[in-house]
């Protein structure tokens, strides 16, 4: 199985959401759980059953989360030294060439992209067709509305 890779913020985002899965929602729910027993017959008891169901979202996810930063290479983009390059974890200054708007975006992990937050997937056209280039370059993009071209404007590693 090959690494995952993972920004150090994504992974402590992870790390956060592990602690409070296990420490916060882990608890009440079997509080919840114990509650709705007390109730009587689990039969026809919705508390229950809707407890029931978020444990086992919930254990779920603890499971997922465990299995990503077990399976994860962690990035620390300050410590890289690319010479300039478009590597993972780094944030790009774009403007495209057509319209002249000026975008910036942060090449991170599938689990960590967020479009409104200017993270990019590593896996995502625009990152594949940013890997590897320096600050002047043209980055020809095939996207689903058809070939766009940006101009790197800035590359860093913050």
């Amino acid at each position: 199985m090959h690494k995952v890779p993972l920004t150090a913020r994504g992974a402590e985002k992870l790390r956060e959401e592990l602690n409070h899965l296990k420490t916060v929602m882990r608890p009440s729910i079997t509080a919840a759980i114990a509650e709705a027993r007390a109730h009587g017959d689990l039969k026809e008891n919705a508390e229950y059953h809707a407890a029931r169901e978020q444990q086992s979202f919930t254990e779920g996810r603890i499971k997922e989360i465990e299995a990503k930063l077990s399976n994860c290479q962690i990035i620390d983009v300050t410590q890289v030294n690319a010479h300039g390059k478009v590597v993972f974890g780094a944030t790009v200054d774009l403007a495209d060439a057509e319209t002249g708007e000026e975008v910036t975006y942060q090449i991170v992990g599938e689990d960590e992209a967020d479009i409104k937050e200017g993270r990019i997937s590593v896996t995502s056209p625009i990152a594949r067709a940013l890997i590897g280039k320096r600050e002047g370059d043209v980055a020809v993009v095939q996207a689903p509305g058809g070939v766009r071209e940006f101009d790197i404007c800035g590359v860093r590693y913050l």
